[in-house]
């Protein structure tokens, strides 16, 4: 453990200090977010109102277009000169969304991301090849950072040239590997390729995995290749960046930093606080953020919260794996689906391989399409019989989707590689319908 007072702390004393953090956050955040005051003042409320957190569900939600609408400065609680950082979303949709730090949120981010590497069993001796791209993106600086402070060996090589990375890999003795799932997969491919066996030639033992869904299939496939414990980290820019949340060496959910963030389940559709146990959209205000404060922000990821105790002794809720993102959900036919569903089932059978690309169309119905590479030596084996298997393969996405779905077997190697975030989707029905 990093700091082992709090990660130790009872239920029961985390609510007690999120209860004194949020009130003070949301007299805060009125105080000197002029947007924050509006929203109120909309929804007939002050902070008067706000007693603890059985009066959270009161307080209007912030989403993503708040941000936007008030770039690139105005979801801001100080002054500009009390500013350090800032990073900045791609902007893909539209303006970026800037999240702005100051030196104390610097401080409680690296703490957090330092809490996030030994809780997966890192520590000081162990060196950190950081494969997350660095700039505006918060993934690369806040695994940096956070190394750094627990007071690894940080090798900043950042994203691509994965021919080096793996020289460096080699030749550095790198402990632990920081990249999105898809990545590690192609690092793995990558490494069989170059003449590598990774079990023998790397010393990789941990690999801090987050920034896109993957599924525990695609987990069994990193660890299997690589010989290593692969561990899902969640966090996102809006939310200081990484860290929000990790696996512990149980592996058995994500734990929420919760004397940061205070957590909610709602209803997607209705905005309704869900019982614990439930489904739901994950909504999550910080609780000390000075710079940047945000209450109740809608994430679009569904997820269920744990809020047992965990074998590790940690009392911090759990996020049990995302299933997707309410924005990422495909309607085929009136039928959702989800795009960490079909990875599911395409990983559980042997023979596929690790890359794969979904296409949505339409012509007069929706039309769900498959693209998936078959693994090499199954595909040079003499059982490998690729009507039968495409077959074996709709089969079972139809049992699981319950909409059928055409499969096209792709030579290995055919789909294209990402060294960053894996492009999974290609929704043409958006681009017709302009």
């Amino acid at each position: 453990m990093y700091e082992p007072d709090i990660e130790m702390m009872e239920l029961s004393d985390i609510r007690k200090l999120q209860s004194e953090r949020f009130v003070k956050m949301v007299r805060y955040a009125y105080d000197n977010v002029p947007m924050y005051k509006e929203k109120f003042e909309k929804a007939g409320i002050t902070p008067d109102d706000i007693k603890g957190l059985e009066d959270a569900h009161k307080m209007p939600f912030t989403v993503k277009d708040d941000l936007r609408q008030h770039y690139p400065y105005g979801i801001r609680a100080v002054e500009l000169d009390k500013i350090v950082r800032l990073h900045a979303s791609s902007g893909t949709t539209g303006k970026p969304t800037v999240v702005t730090y100051t030196e104390q949120d610097m401080e409680t981010w690296n703490n957090l991301m330092a809490r996030c590497y030994a809780s997966a069993g890192v520590t000081k001796g162990d060196i950190v090849q950081n494969c997350y791209g660095y700039g505006l993106f918060t993934g690369g600086l806040g695994f940096h950072y956070g190394a750094e402070r627990l007071g690894a060996t940080v090798i900043p090589i950042s994203t691509g040239n994965t021919k080096k990375q793996l020289m460096m890999m080699k030749d550095m003795q790198s402990t632990v590997i920081a990249c999105t799932p898809s990545y590690a997969l192609y690092l793995a491919e990558a490494a069989e390729k170059e003449g590598y066996d990774p079990k023998k030639d790397f010393n990789i033992k941990v690999g801090m995995f987050g920034a896109e869904p993957w599924s525990e299939e695609a987990r069994k496939r990193i660890e299997d290749s690589l010989g290593i414990k692969a561990y899902d980290v969640f966090g996102m820019s809006e939310l200081y960046g990484p860290g929000v949340a990790v696996e512990c060496q149980e592996q058995a959910g994500l734990h929420i930093w919760s004397d940061e963030f205070l957590v909610e389940t709602i209803d997607p559709d209705t905005g309704e606080v869900l019982p614990e146990g439930e489904r739901g959209e994950l909504v999550f205000t910080m609780l000390t953020r000075e710079a940047m404060p945000l209450l109740r922000y809608r994430t679009k990821d569904l997820a269920i919260i744990n809020y047992d105790k965990c074998k590790c002794g940690r009392s911090h809720p759990r996020i049990m794996r995302i299933r997707g993102r309410s924005d990422d959900m495909l309607i085929i036919g009136g039928v959702n689906v989800f795009p960490s569903q079909i990875e599911h089932v395409l990983m559980n059978i042997e023979g596929v391989g690790d890359q794969y690309l979904i296409i949505v169309d339409r012509d007069v119905l929706d039309s769900l399409h498959v693209q998936v590479e078959v693994m090499p030596e199954f595909f040079n084996s003499p059982e490998y019989d690729p009507a039968a298997f495409a077959k074996k393969l709709e089969t079972e996405m139809q049992a699981i989707l319950t909409v059928r779905a055409r499969v096209e077997l792709m030579v290995p190697g055919a789909l294209p590689r990402s060294e960053g975030k894996a492009v999974r989707v290609q929704d043409k029905r958006k681009n017709a319908s302009k």
